[in-house]
């Protein structure tokens, strides 16, 4: 896909979050002021911190998406696992504040008024974040953007969250079962808890400079072998910066081949590397058959290769 392309993609999805979670922190306090449940409270927070975070990643996209300048040669792509860590620390703050408000509720269970008015905001909220959601995932699915992925599994979860709270209110409310809106709130802190786990797991490979999977190594070493010319592939290495992927390598060629043809190989190679993985930049070293100079790596089989 063309660079414009993606980035029209991924303004989108951060200008549809950030619309969506503003229309449901209204709705949503509506409900609250009319229920005083503590579960419909905690998908309110939930909504309250989506925007945040969601306000975070539009800031942190739009930065990520500058071209690399002079003192950025390798762009601005780190900002999104940055804002991937500060949503992380967003969830991580709001489930110690939801599991205190809900430990008093267990303590001092209160009855929930207007159930209905809670069960229609919740069916609404579900309908909007469900749309939501099915368009990141196609953005996410074109770009592999972080800071999207990180986003869009918030609104998953809010998903799972706004459907617990439905079960809640009508346990609260036509049920009598008080201790069923402190309860269902606590589960849905444990599953923010490990939602959070997952996006700061996920920021932090990026920021260290984390090796693409496996399988994708092992692809591109495939891509590479596969070119008739080409008698070997070493020192392999791979990372991710944001919607960026960042693949160098060494290709051996026949040692008294001309420098015309090793460089007519290489771009043949790294066209085909491009095509396979969209928005990559890929750097080639040739190397001349018969002259070892590779370094102790990890190649894409996983496996420490030994020395030549």
């Amino acid at each position: 896909m063309e660079k414009d392309k993606a980035a029209r993609l991924m303004r989108a999805a951060t200008y549809a979050s950030v619309s969506v979670a503003s229309v449901l922190i209204l709705a949503k306090t509506g409900a609250w002021l009319f229920t005083e449940s503590v579960s419909l409270l905690s998908s309110l927070v939930d909504s309250l911190l989506d925007a945040g975070a969601s306000i975070v990643n539009l800031l942190a996209v739009r930065h990520a998406l500058q071209p690399a300048d002079r003192e950025h040669r390798f762009g601005h792509g780190k900002a999104e696992p940055l804002a991937g860590l500060a949503q992380s620390a967003f969830i991580a703050g709001s489930g110690i504040f939801l599991l205190l408000e809900s430990a008093d509720r267990l303590i001092n269970p209160m009855p929930v008024e207007n159930g209905a008015v809670g069960i229609a905001v919740m069916i609404l909220a579900i309908v909007l974040t469900l749309g939501l959601v099915l368009f990141q995932r196609y953005v996410v699915k074109k770009t592999n953007s972080v800071a999207i992925a990180a986003d869009s599994l918030h609104y998953r979860v809010d998903i799972l969250v706004n459907a617990a709270v439905i079960v809640s209110l009508l346990l609260a409310s036509y049920q009598g079962w008080l201790l069923a809106d402190p309860l269902f709130a606590i589960a849905i802190v444990a599953y923010m808890g490990w939602g959070s786990l997952s996006i700061a797991r996920e920021s932090i490979n990026s920021l260290m400079d984390r090796e693409l999977p496996d399988e994708d190594r092992i692809k591109i070493r495939d891509i590479a072998m596969g070119h008739p010319e080409v008698l070997d592939v070493h020192d392999m290495r791979t990372r991710t910066a944001g919607p960026d992927t960042f693949i160098q390598l060494h290709l051996e060629l026949p040692r008294h081949l001309p420098l015309l043809e090793a460089h007519r190989i290489s771009d043949e190679v790294m066209y085909q590397v491009e095509d396979a993985f969209p928005n990559a930049e890929v750097l080639i070293h040739q190397d001349p058959e018969g002259v070892d100079e590779r370094r102790d790596e990890i190649e894409a089989s996983g496996e420490q290769a030994g020395p030549g």
